[in-house]
């Protein structure tokens, strides 16, 4: 990064610096305590201590039991798994299964997957600022409908939907309900029993974690079956030498997260609503996408009129600020994001988005600089744009 006189990271929805707390955690058990946990010597029975403390500290977090959480490649396995098993476990019960038009595509393409195999899949939409409408899912829902799945917090918009309301649909008529944790888990209280959750998914690497690890609760007597077959790990449900640094690391970013989480959610949450105040202040023309109240603490997502995001994140990179358009998973993408188009943007305006995902790390001199670099490059962007130039002139 020495390239840049200044370096500016904004982008936490992506990924999240790993916590130093974490690397030294991990360290032994890649050179020391490197045993596999399924041997019965000490060293493979240190490991298998290491993997219980983590899923002891995971359920915690979520007012879970230890039993109840299984290790995972990360966010999109979970809900893979999630939703392939919990799909096959209702197979006599019928094929319908419902989720929401912003899913992440974790979520949307193991849906796509499901249909092909005859199931019947409900799309539901979301209003303007990205909310579920409880009553379209309450009508939604059939006889033969078997599994709900709604993130718990976009990732794109921030937008937070009304899930211990959606649980309580789900649990009144007798279905599965599935939320994508991923952006929430770390950030967000949560309490799996309180909100009648059946199964959530998370990533390590959203909250100061390490990548390529993250787990799927599933709720006691949910038998949903294996999604990776082979040994015995994970109590037979997924199989696959565990991967005890990722877990170690996991179970300390967890530790870390919920020991300090009202008091940095506090501090991220001051210096995304001076981000947004001052880019309301600043730009015209601009739009604030997702709701205003019930966002991630972390989460800023603006639209400008006239303007492309691809651009528009070029010229910030040159600067030394990383920034996106929308989600990592759908980066290349010539599409505008899905996300936008459901809460009713139009592509032209979708096409101009700029998401900025904040940490305590981040400073109010940096959200300054960031300010005044985005209306440099917008005006930039604009005094190129025949349509604003058209726009100004009328």
């Amino acid at each position: 990064m020495d390239k840049f006189n200044k370096f500016i990271y904004l982008d936490n929805a992506a990924t999240t610096k790993t916590a130093p707390e974490v690397v030294n955690a991990m360290i032994p058990f890649f050179s020391e305590n490197y045993g596999n946990a399924s041997s019965i010597y000490r060293l493979g029975t240190e490991s298998k201590r290491a993997i219980m403390q983590s899923r002891e500290i995971i359920a915690k977090s979520l007012n879970g039991d230890p039993a109840e959480i299984y290790f995972t490649a990360g966010g999109t396995e979970s809900d893979n798994w999630a939703l392939v098993a919990a799909a096959e476990l209702s197979e006599a019960k019928g094929g319908h299964i419902i989720t929401s038009k912003i899913e992440h595509h974790g979520v949307l393409h193991t849906c796509e997957y499901l249909e092909k195999r005859g199931y019947d899949v409900t799309y539901v939409d979301v209003d303007e600022k990205g909310i579920i409408n409880l009553a379209d899912l309450k009508k939604a829902i059939r006889k033969d409908t078997i599994l709900i799945s709604v993130m718990f917090a976009n990732n794109e918009i921030g937008t937070i939907q009304p899930i211990k309301e959606i649980g309580e649909l789900a649990k009144e008529n007798g279905i599965l309900f599935h939320t994508d944790a991923v952006q929430a888990y770390g950030h967000l209280a949560i309490d799996v029993k309180e909100l009648n959750i059946d199964l959530l998914s998370a990533s390590g690497h959203k909250l100061n974690g390490p990548k390529g690890i993250g787990f799927l609760y599933i709720r006691k007597g949910v038998k949903i079956r294996s999604f990776i077959h082979g040994g015995a790990q994970e109590r037979s449900r997924r199989a696959g030498t565990e991967n005890v640094p990722g877990i170690v690391g996991l179970g300390v970013a967890a530790k870390l997260a919920f020991s300090q989480l009202e008091q940095r959610a506090a501090k991220v949450q001051k210096l995304r609503d001076y981000l947004i105040e001052q880019i309301e202040k600043e730009i015209p023309y601009c739009q604030l996408n997702g709701d205003r109240e019930k966002r991630l603490p972390n989460n800023v997502n603006f639209s400008f009129r006239f303007i492309e995001g691809e651009s528009l994140l070029i010229m910030l990179d040159m600067k030394g600020i990383c920034a996106s358009s929308g989600s990592a998973c759908t980066s290349g993408s010539l599409e505008p994001s899905h996300v936008l188009l459901a809460i009713g943007l139009p592509h032209e305006i979708a096409h101009g988005s700029l998401r900025l995902t904040l940490s305590e790390d981040n400073t109010m001199e940096e959200i300054d600089e960031t300010v005044v670099a985005v209306k440099e490059a917008v005006g930039k962007l604009r005094q190129m744009s025949p349509l604003y130039e058209d726009f100004i002139k009328n």
